[in-house]
């Protein structure tokens, strides 16, 4: 019997302790009202809360979760360099082979700066740009996300306009909006940045069409400026090669981080020789930057992904479910919108401008054992089963039912916090 007693007791403890409770993208504030804040313990595909609920875990961490938590393999290599050193003096030669593996996976890397964050990667990303260029003005497209410091943060509170100077945006996927962003930029141009598929929060997911990426390849070029693609969430599981690679266009950047190690924390600049010396001339660091356990991590991750079938696994579950739950919709007279690639589903109804079929249903999967996000895209992992793909299928058959039987109901009111966050982002 699903219950929430610990993690409302956790909760209230936490308002004396955390400003709001808690922060960022971990707070459940615009989830539906039950969904768990806190939990207890983590298995390959799944996740206990503090109620020790048990739950098919399809956000994997915001995106860490790979190869399914607690990976035994990755966890002994990380366990095994911790107990020899991880946070020293000066990193380990793990740091160069995991370099070097890093580079002969992704086609457009010659080099690798490693760090803790996306947010980490992205700014550096930004800061060798203008230092390759030595302009100023960034291209980035309108509502992506590429991280939380001040030039990039979705909420503005506590930043200055300052901080978002010299920034253009641009339509994802439209040409006519990017080419226009790049004319009025003019001779300031310092870089394009673009996500690999268009994955914001709240509405359709997109691939990159060929015809915008490849535009966006040749107006670098053109401008002597740097194509910057932000793989933080997307990288490795939509290839085994930068995600644009699906496209066939090289970026001069790529920042990584997720799913490198499968969840130990570690994040990555990958870059191409013509970026090497600005890359070697700007400052960035950090304490933990160089820390060992997490590379032996991600050495073991990348010979995962090197060797075993686990993206055609994944790619294969996503379509399973994406076909389950469309069937199930149509049973009772719902229609989904499912967008982007099966792998990284967004899930969302048709005809739900107040986004309350979609609570609805998120929480009725959630008090039956299956962790959906109501308006993020989320994350097929390889330790997912197809049993598991069709227990959750049976769980939303069920979940359907109970939102057709509630009628009407009404707008999500939290969502109004919506307002707050920029018109740019």
């Amino acid at each position: 019997m699903w219950t929430n007693s610990e993690d409302k007791s956790l909760r209230q403890r936490a308002e004396a302790v955390i400003p709001g409770g808690m922060y960022g993208h971990q707070s459940v504030r615009l989830l539906p009202d039950d969904y768990p804040q806190f939990f207890e313990r983590a298995s390959g595909a799944y996740l206990w809360d503090a109620d020790d609920n048990k739950y098919i875990d399809y956000m994997c961490g915001y995106g860490p979760n790979l190869f399914g938590y607690g990976h035994e393999g990755i966890d002994a290599a990380y366990i095994a360099q911790l107990k020899k050193g991880d946070t020293m003096t000066g990193p380990s030669g793990l740091m160069v082979e995991l370099a070097e593996q890093m580079t002969s996976m992704v086609s457009h890397a010659d080099w690798v700066m490693f760090c803790k964050n996306g947010t980490d990667a992205t700014t550096m990303a930004m800061m060798i740009a203008r230092n390759f260029t030595q302009k100023k003005t960034i291209v980035l497209a309108k509502g992506a996300y590429h991280g939380a410091a001040p030039w990039c943060t979705p909420l503005k509170n506590g930043t200055t306009p300052n901080d978002r100077a010299n920034q253009i945006f641009y339509t994802y996927n439209d040409v006519e909006s990017l080419e226009a962003a790049v004319k009025e930029a003019g001779d300031d141009l310092a870089a394009i940045f673009a996500a690999p598929i268009k994955h914001d929060t709240f509405i359709d997911q997109e691939d990159p069409t060929p015809e915008y990426a490849r535009r966006a390849r040749e107006l670098c070029d053109e401008n002597d400026a740097l194509l910057i693609v932000d793989d933080v969430r997307a990288g490795f599981r939509l290839a085994r090669d930068c995600s644009w690679s699906r496209v066939g266009v090289k970026p001069d950047l790529s920042s990584w981080g997720k799913a490198i190690a499968n969840g130990h924390p570690i994040s990555a600049l990958l870059g191409a020789e013509k970026a090497r010396n600005a890359a070697a001339t700007i400052y960035a660091t950090g304490s933990y930057w160089f820390s060992a356990a997490p590379m032996a991590a991600a050495i073991e991750t990348m010979k995962l992904i090197r060797d075993t079938d686990y993206l055609e696994h994944t790619q294969t579950l996503g379509q399973r479910l994406r076909t389950g739950l469309d069937e199930a919709a149509n049973r009772h007279g719902f229609a989904l919108r499912q967008t982007g690639p099966a792998e990284l589903p967004l899930i969302m109804f048709e005809e739900d401008p107040g986004y309350s079929k979609g609570y609805a249903w998120n929480e009725a999967l959630m008090k039956r054992g299956v962790y959906f996000h109501p308006w993020h895209n989320m994350f097929i992992c390889a330790a997912m089963t197809e049993a598991d793909i069709d227990h959750t299928l049976e769980v939303a058959d069920q979940a359907f039912k109970t939102v057709r039987d509630a009628g009407t109901l009404p707008p999500v009111e939290k969502l109004a916090i919506l307002s707050m966050l920029s018109d740019e982002h």
